[in-house]
């Protein structure tokens, strides 16, 4: 018999893989990074719901995507840390539904990356906007790519994966 142990690190490892995949796969369409992004990896945030192990492998998952964005280690820092706190906040919030679907865990990714990103290119591109002006831009920016993908993506893949009960299994 598998020990928990071992089966936690292995769903980190594989939505680690997963996550790092889709990113490195949106890149290659050129929709991985800057302002307006739509990462296919974000909609992967609905696996916070279905297990722990969902948090380290979705941040360690977002260090390895982000090991080749243009903004460089700032990227990795501070992508990951929002894919960090949105995860941990997802996972905290997974009972609270709407209608059966747990809504706000599905809203945690678009809330930490419009702030948290939106003030990363903020700080890492110059503009001639004021400061807060541009805040504004970059974080609403971010909010319509990120809002796009996690609710066309991530709705999907949670009804499928509660009809499969596939973390269940595992």
């Amino acid at each position: 018999m598998k020990s928990s142990k071992t089966i936690c690190l292995s769903q980190s490892a594989l939505i680690a893989a997963l996550y790092a995949a889709a990113t490195y796969l949106s890149a290659v369409f050129g929709i991985a990074y800057g302002g307006i992004q739509f990462r296919i990896s974000e909609a992967l945030m609905i696996f916070s719901v279905f297990s722990p192990a969902a948090v380290p492998g979705l941040t360690v998952g977002c260090i390895l995507g982000n090991i080749s964005s243009p903004m460089g280690i700032w990227d990795v820092i501070f992508g990951s840390l929002a894919t960090l706190l949105s995860s941990l906040a997802a996972r905290k919030m997974r009972n609270i539904k709407i209608r059966s679907l747990p809504l706000f865990s599905i809203l945690m990714p678009v809330i930490f990356n419009s702030l948290i990103i939106g003030a990363e290119l903020t700080m890492l591109i110059p503009d001639s906007k004021s400061g807060i002006t541009l805040f504004i831009i970059n974080s609403l920016e971010v909010m319509a790519g990120e809002l796009t993908v996690c609710l066309a993506g991530g709705i999907p893949i949670y009804y499928a994966l509660k009809k499969t009960n596939i973390f269940k299994r595992i």
